[in-house]
């Protein structure tokens, strides 16, 4: 069998109040285990909920979108999935047939509606800009325009930059496909 060098997003099925020690459990283990070519991003998709208490405060609290279950990236090979199914935490994958059958991959559109719903993306788009550089903008409202950056966002894949407009300098935050980097 001819096994697929391409990054796919999977759903892992964990104990329940467990997602974020097997996120941790299965990071190191991508390390340790020399599989960090293979297995890539881990997600557990969180939300912020406002609360009230019973004193009339609000309180911000992360909540799980889907509880017991965890995204992993990665490429899936027979050692890939080997070292993801005996991460400790982890009760299978979702899609999985059983009797040591591969699982299916979500859909492309799927894994793009919920980490858009996190702030996130689907692919990783590699920046090479430093804070200080000058940046082109290539989309949005503001194309055309030339800008400096003033903060990177390496996990959301965001940048804050500064533009001049109508004589005063504005920031704005832009994707890293949004921008080119000026020599």
């Amino acid at each position: 069998m001819v096994e697929s060098a391409e990054k796919k997003w999977y759903v892992l099925h964990t104990y329940a109040g467990y997602e974020n020690k097997v996120k941790t459990n299965l990071e190191s283990r991508a390390q340790s285990m020399g599989m960090a070519d293979y297995i890539f991003r881990v997600v557990v998709p969180e939300e912020e909920r406002i609360e009230t208490t019973k004193t009339g405060k609000e309180k911000v609290e992360m909540s799980k979108t889907f509880p017991g279950y965890v995204l992993v990236e990665m490429v899936m090979t027979d050692r890939s999935w080997f070292v993801v199914r005996n991460t400790p935490g982890v009760t299978g994958f979702v899609g999985s047939h059983g009797s040591g059958s591969k699982p299916a991959p979500l859909l492309d559109e799927e894994i793009d509606e919920i980490l858009s719903q996190l702030g996130m993306k689907s692919k990783v788009v590699n920046f090479a800009g430093n804070i200080g550089d000058a940046v082109k903008i290539v989309d949005g409202a503001f194309e055309g325009l030339i800008g400096k950056i003033i903060e990177i966002d390496e996990e959301k894949m965001k940048l804050k930059v500064t533009i001049d407009m109508f004589g005063r300098e504005t920031a704005t935050e832009l994707n890293f496909d949004q921008v080119e980097t000026l020599v």
